[in-house]
């Protein structure tokens, strides 16, 4: 196990908090004592290594995929890849804008893997894989924007719908951002797909060339990061309502569009108070807005 990996309960005795560098997971199972001990055994013993094995491709990850591009040998590297794959053709994107929900998928996995557990989740800075055995369910809560903890609506996901990711991007996030969304929060079946559906939406709501926009070069802020010269969002300005519904239009139709491709399975966009919610083939209870009573998973 390496030197750097600070992995430890909370103090509530039930969630594993693993942190290396810039990866920060919070982790909680349920089920019996002796599978849970053994899920988080497991989930150590497979994050001391992660973060390395990430740094050994990120030239690679870092690069933009197309059709046809070289493909990351890593287990985690290879589920980024796949994520961002279907946009490739005509988009922008790099692994790197999966990485969040793979890393959390693959912890996840090893924990099912070494143990029977009723439910699970991995939580990587709001990008969420979960594991929900027969009967069981989350209540999730959805953030209005990634940078504080305040909610805008809720998510009741259960064992016999396919939801199994959720992630959140918007530009006051960990992450950079072309858009202007405060967030948008993305439900998949796997976490990966989710962090990545959430970055295209999330850079499709937008105001291009509106004066109360700020945006600068990716490469003035982290000249190493994976988006080079585009420009990134860095501040939005009060915008009037008629502008804020015109900002989310293209990002809806960009879900819509994923939505049909079988990409995600719901989204729920937010930009200054306004919210636009789709979930054509998932119960009414799914997303909800205002939020109702919540978990502590929270996207």
């Amino acid at each position: 196990m390496n030197s750097r990996a600070q992995i430890a309960l909370l103090p509530d005795g039930r969630r594993l908090h693993m942190q290396d560098g810039p990866i920060d997971l919070i982790v909680e199972a349920f089920g019996s004592p002796t599978s849970v001990r053994a899920a988080y055994a497991a989930a150590a013993r497979r994050f001391s290594g992660v973060l390395d094995e990430l740094c050994s491709e990120l030239t690679l990850l870092r690069q933009p995929v197309a059709p046809g591009s070289a493909a990351p040998t890593g287990s985690i590297a290879h589920r980024m890849h796949q994520a961002v794959l279907p946009y490739a053709p005509g988009t922008f994107i790099t692994p790197m804008a999966g990485v969040a929900g793979a890393v959390a998928e693959e912890i996840l996995e090893v924990m099912t893997r070494s143990a029977p557990l009723d439910r699970a989740y991995v939580n990587d800075g709001g990008d969420i894989a979960l594991h929900l055995g027969d009967g069981e369910q989350f209540v999730v809560g959805m953030v209005e924007r990634p940078d504080r903890l305040s909610l805008f609506g809720t998510m009741c996901l259960d064992s016999a719908g396919p939801v199994r990711g959720i992630a959140t991007s918007g530009w006051r996030g960990r992450s950079f951002s072309l858009g202007i969304a405060d967030a948008v929060t993305v439900l998949a079946t796997r976490a990966s797909a989710a962090d990545a559906a959430a970055t295209i939406i999330a850079n499709a709501v937008d105001l291009p060339g509106h004066p109360a926009i700020i945006r600068v070069p990716a490469r003035e802020l982290a000249p190493d990061n994976d988006l080079g010269d585009q420009l990134v969002t860095q501040a939005v300005g009060q915008l009037a309502d008629s502008e804020i519904a015109q900002a989310l239009d293209p990002g809806l139709a960009v879900a819509n569009s994923l939505l049909d491709r079988g990409l995600i399975c719901a989204a729920a966009l937010r930009l200054q108070g306004m919210t636009r919610v789709l979930q054509p083939d998932l119960p009414p209870h799914v997303l909800q807005t205002p939020a109702v009573d919540w978990s502590p998973v929270n996207a």
